[in-house]
């Protein structure tokens, strides 16, 4: 039997590497205050000097995608403010769900910024019964023993996780089968998803940590002694 021809017609481009996403999230947050500011045009210097980044670094952020600006003549932000929300995927909205309806989920549910950006919670889950049934904005919770047929019905992709970290992977692995491609963990513990599906760890206590480090290493950073070191 003659082999198949491979089909060379479908290249792939580089891949983006997680610093870049969040460099250009920087960026589109940058262009939505010139628009507000009602500037036309910015350069690669001035987006640099506002998110702490060089303008070398800016231009090869943006060159992955495309060519966007005129040499000497900077960007339009109108337009550039456009690409990079479609870039990211905010030109669409997005149903999301939550699990876990305790402090950082309803937080999470009245943060406006969320649907500000098209992503609109249609769905909020928990497993505990004394929860079930309550409401929270304009959402009901909803038992998590329902959530295949929910996420179903939804058409939900995007989970947001806030239960406690004993729970956090088995959680997960029930939303992965249930369809969801998508999470955003604030559970304070990392969680692991199969290839496929994208998943963002958000431990704030980490965060703060690193922030007590910031401000230790300030004051007095700790010496080893000569025993101490190796």
């Amino acid at each position: 039997m003659p082999r198949r021809a491979r089909n060379t017609s479908i290249q792939e481009g580089p891949k983006i590497s997680d610093a870049t996403v969040k460099r250009l999230s920087k960026y589109y947050r940058t262009l939505q205050h010139a628009i507000v500011g009602e500037k036309t045009t910015i350069s690669s210097d001035e987006i640099a000097r506002l998110n702490g980044l060089t303008a070398a670094q800016v231009r090869k952020d943006l060159s992955f995608f495309g060519a966007f600006g005129r040499r000497g003549l900077g960007y339009n932000v109108v337009d550039l403010h456009r690409n990079i929300s479609r870039i990211l995927g905010l030109h669409r909205t997005w149903n999301v769900c939550l699990v876990g309806a305790g402090n950082i989920g309803t937080a999470l549910i009245h943060f406006r910024q969320f649907q500000e950006q098209g992503f609109i919670f249609k769905l909020i889950l928990d497993s505990d019964p004394a929860k079930t049934g309550q409401q929270i904005g304009e959402l009901v919770v909803h038992d998590f023993s329902k959530a295949a047929d929910l996420i179903h019905d939804e058409k939900i992709k995007i989970a947001v996780v806030a239960v406690p970290a004993p729970a956090a992977q088995k959680v997960v692995d029930q939303l992965v089968e249930a369809g969801i491609k998508a999470i955003l963990n604030f559970a304070p513990v990392s969680i692991f998803v199969p290839q496929g599906v994208a998943v963002r760890n958000e431990n704030m206590a980490i965060e703060i940590e690193a922030l007590s480090y910031a401000l230790t290493s300030k004051s007095a950073r700790p010496r080893l002694s000569g025993s101490q070191m190796g």
